[in-house]
């Protein structure tokens, strides 16, 4: 009989490893079985906010000018258990707030400021992170005080604009709204290397080949090695990693050279002393430490003798102040490469004039050489870079607005349309990488607009089709594209390869009813469903929403837009090309990246596959014989073992009746994941039952309005 006080293992009631690393996942036992994790992320059980709390209503009661206040004078309110350097902040609460933002990479939308998922691993221990945990603890007196009327992701990068503000940078705008993640963001892909600053990005020695849909050059990174590719100085070298690098960002030369040049024009780098002897990062720090890392034994560890990239000192000659200095130094001196007191490779002047040197962070009756990083030298040395540089050396107003302009794309990119943002300081100017819209909303008579597109007769193929491909281009990760617009009658969308559209009659009833031709689109997708659900023999109606407008092509970003072209869709049952991940690892990132649940993708392939909108009207996974009915058909057949699978080449399957060998149907593997995966295939029961049939329906008609209504959710 167990007694009290009885355990198994050196008196311990619990199972090692069970609450750490040690205990192993059922993907670690079965690497290759399919990780829904993606689809499970940031639900409700591990929020503490009360069920009905919107942040959206939250942050209209903030004391904006209030908060604002105390976040400049937390600037120069240094603080002794981590003093800033010549008593000002701002070049910590900048870094801060840039490599939260930083972290955004246009291929996927994914990362960036929004979430405020800087307060977690792996990003709050990136080796390029290092003592940003120090500035996120210097504003929790702040975050404690205005509570849930503000997030820490809207707090980082406020913190940030008010410290560019304090040293004398006017500033394009700042907008709230940023909603607070509470675990990881484990939908992130950053890289598959297993140790910190590896250098396995690239193929060969074409720097061009940097894995895709990364942006940093090397695990641990925000953008590139300060010190060079590889560690090694070349300017030239590191101008292509630059490039690139900003490239993913959506950023061009001039926002690129503005950027550097206004992130260093303030505060200094951190490199006094060795930095192998640092502690671990905070995820690795024991409890004693209480969430902070990479604890330096060294001097007194803070101040003077913080060790951070490892190089050591500041870029110009007023650290605290917005001003022109960076190319001042960039142009009127020769640099020569050097090494910090960490061993680090930097860029150090010859013959530079003592009034030119920056004063000792902590004694101002020492001056010290400015530094600069290759990625800096880099702003000289390339052509076009150069020829920038020299433009806003010559132009400092050039300058200010140029990187005022680029800071708030940096810190607003992930935030989707403008009709997103709130607060005091929302700039009126619409930008171009905003995706904005005409304002205004439909008046049209929506049942006369139905009359009208049942009238034309169009296939429930075409329908919804259509309205799907209109509406997929949505992504959670940045809230870019969606159905509002109607972009998919625009350059670049209206040539994309996967779409299916029938927009010219949609135009004409548009033009006729005073429509716009976005809620053309949705609304004949609802008709189309509607159809196919009383084919299925459910009368129902989809819920609409009338009000989206139709863009101009002034008001479109092509070449921005060209990422957002899905180059696989599973739920259409296809795919532009064969690629390295396996096609139901395709549909995962394209239903996350839709902000859809896995129950939600699963309702969704299956009603799909019985309406018969497969691109190019492929047969695979239709597993029905009333096409175009909404039906559970799909999960009633997948789940029938009178019927076995055979692969009959890449991809491709054929279901066979088990007593005749007859071949009933062919499919993908896309189709056959929600047999073969345990979790997929559970509910795939749960809608093959037959008192599910009408639930089956309900629940595609709310993922299908989910879907439309994605981009619409200010």
């Amino acid at each position: 009989m167990y007694k009290e006080h009885d355990s198994p293992i050196g008196g311990c009631p619990v199972v090692h490893g069970s609450l750490t690393e040690a205990g192993k996942s059922p993907t670690d036992w079965w690497p290759e079985s399919l990780n829904l994790d993606i689809l499970h992320q940031h639900d409700s059980k591990t929020n503490p906010m009360d069920a009905d709390f919107d942040y959206r209503k939250a942050v209209k009661e903030l004391d904006v000018e209030a908060l604002k206040q105390d976040l400049h004078d937390l600037m120069t309110d240094s603080q002794e258990w981590w003093p800033a350097d010549w008593g000002h902040y701002g070049g910590l609460m900048i870094r801060m707030a840039w490599h939260a933002a930083g972290t955004y990479r246009v291929a996927d939308g994914r990362g960036g400021g929004g979430t405020g998922n800087q307060r977690f691993a792996p990003i709050n221990s990136w080796p390029d992170n290092a003592s940003l945990d120090k500035a996120r603890r210097l504003l929790w007196p702040i975050k404690k005080k205005f509570g849930n009327r503000l997030s820490w992701a809207d707090l980082i990068i406020l913190a940030g604009n008010i410290a560019y503000e304090s040293m004398g940078l006017k500033t394009f705008g700042f907008a709230f709204v940023r909603e607070d993640i509470w675990h990881p963001e484990k939908d992130t892909y950053w890289g598959s290397e297993k140790e910190w600053l590896g250098i396995s990005r690239y193929e060969g020695e074409e720097r061009e080949s940097l894995e895709n849909p990364l942006a940093a050059v090397q695990m641990g990174l925000i953008y590139v090695n300060p010190q060079g590719v590889g560690g090694s100085p070349d300017p030239l070298k590191t101008a292509v990693d630059v490039r690139e690098t900003f490239e993913r960002m959506a950023m061009n030369d001039e926002e690129t050279v503005a950027l550097t040049a206004g992130g260093h024009t303030v505060g200094k780098a951190h490199g006094n002393g060795d930095a192998d002897v640092l502690g671990p990062d905070p995820e690795g720090s024991d409890v004693e430490e209480q969430g902070l890392g990479w604890t330096n034994p060294q001097g007194t560890g803070v101040g003077q003798d913080a060790i951070t990239s490892g190089l050591e000192g500041a870029w110009t000659t007023h650290p605290t102040k917005w001003d022109n200095g960076y190319f001042h130094m960039l142009f009127n001196y020769d640099w020569e490469v050097t090494k910090s007191p960490a061993g680090a490779w930097q860029w150090e002047p010859v013959n530079i004039r003592e009034e030119d040197k920056p004063v000792d962070a902590s004694d101002p009756g020492v001056r010290h050489n400015p530094i600069m990083t290759d990625a800096d030298m880099a702003m000289v040395r390339d052509p076009a870079y150069r020829e920038i540089s020299r433009r806003f050396y010559e132009n400092p107003d050039q300058l200010a607005d140029a990187f005022a302009r680029a800071w708030f794309k940096l810190t607003h990119r992930d935030m989707g349309p403008k009709s997103r943002y709130l607060g005091p300081d929302v700039p009126e100017e619409d930008l171009l990488w905003q995706d904005p819209l005409p304002k205004g909303a439909s008046t049209c008579d929506v049942a006369s607009v139905r009359e009208r597109i049942a009238s034309i007769g169009l296939s429930v193929h075409d329908m919804v089709c259509t309205a799907w491909d209109s509406a997929r281009t949505f992504r959670h990760s940045d809230m870019r594209g969606g159905a509002n617009g109607a972009r998919i009658r625009l350059a670049p969308q209206r040539e994309w390869e996967g779409n299916n559209t029938v927009l010219a009659a949609y135009e004409g009833i548009a033009e006729e009813t005073g429509a716009s031709v976005a809620d053309v689109i949705v609304l004949a997708g609802n008709l189309g469903v509607e159809q196919a659900a009383r084919a299925g023999g459910v009368d129902v109606e989809v819920p609409f929403s009338p009000g989206r407008v139709d863009a101009t092509p002034e008001m479109t970003d092509a070449g921005s837009f060209g990422v957002l072209e899905p180059i696989h869709d599973g739920f259409r049952n296809w795919m532009k090309s064969a690629y390295a991940p396996r096609p139901e690892e395709l549909l995962l990132d394209r239903a996350q990246l839709m902000g859809l649940t896995a129950p939600e993708m699963a309702v969704l392939i299956g009603g799909m596959r019985v309406m018969g909108t497969n691109h190019g009207e492929t047969s695979h996974g239709v597993f029905t014989d009333r096409v175009g009915a909404l039906t559970s058909d799909f999960f009633v057949n997948l789940t029938d073992m009178r019927f076995s699978w055979h692969p009959t080449g890449t991809n491709l399957y054929e279901v066979r009746e088990r007593s005749t060998g007859e071949v009933r149907w062919t499919a993908t593997r896309v189709d056959l994941v929600f047999g073969s995966n345990s979790i997929l295939r559970s509910y795939a029961e749960v809608y093959a039952q037959d008192d599910n049939k009408e639930k089956f329906v309900r629940d595609f008609i709310a993922a299908w309005t989910k879907v439309m209504n994605a981009d619409r959710s200010t």
